[in-house]
């Protein structure tokens, strides 16, 4: 049973954002910051990514933990109430996203994925990044 009113759950669902989120804005302010200049939301590849790297053929993916199904992320829980409703959304958000990825790299981008807390140490993220992108990372 759900504490709130289907209302207010609705009104908290709709604050949701999709762009320009928190740790979306934290990983842009690192990678202009080490040096990279990117392009945001690209609308004509596959999956909109968040961030694209065109001089080094990369797009970066922000995903919320929830949301994207971190593994033994506490962030990614479940919640108590229509079980059956989140497992079903769940599952299709990770599918979507491995197609997303399966059809980036055959058109020969590279894929790195960032969850949102990995957000919280700005030096963590900073090296994190640096490794992926100057190796050349293909997860």
């Amino acid at each position: 049973m759900d504490r709130l009113s289907k209302e207010r759950r609705s009104w908290n669902m709709s604050r949701i954002r999709g762009r320009n989120t928190r740790p979306e804005i934290i990983v842009r302010s690192v990678l202009h910051a080490l040096g990279y200049r990117f392009r945001l939301h690209v609308a004509n590849l596959v999956g909109r990514p968040d961030i694209v790297l065109p001089k080094h053929r990369t797009v970066v993916f922000v995903h919320g933990c929830f949301w994207h199904r971190h593994a033994r992320c506490p962030q990614a829980y479940f919640p108590k109430s229509r079980t059956s409703f989140w497992k079903e959304k769940f599952r299709r958000n990770v599918e979507r996203d491995a197609r997303v990825r399966r059809l980036l790299r055959s058109l020969g981008w590279r894929i790195v994925v960032i969850w949102e807390c990995e957000t919280t140490s700005r030096d963590a993220l900073a090296s994190r990044l640096k490794k992926l992108l100057a190796a050349g990372h293909r997860p």
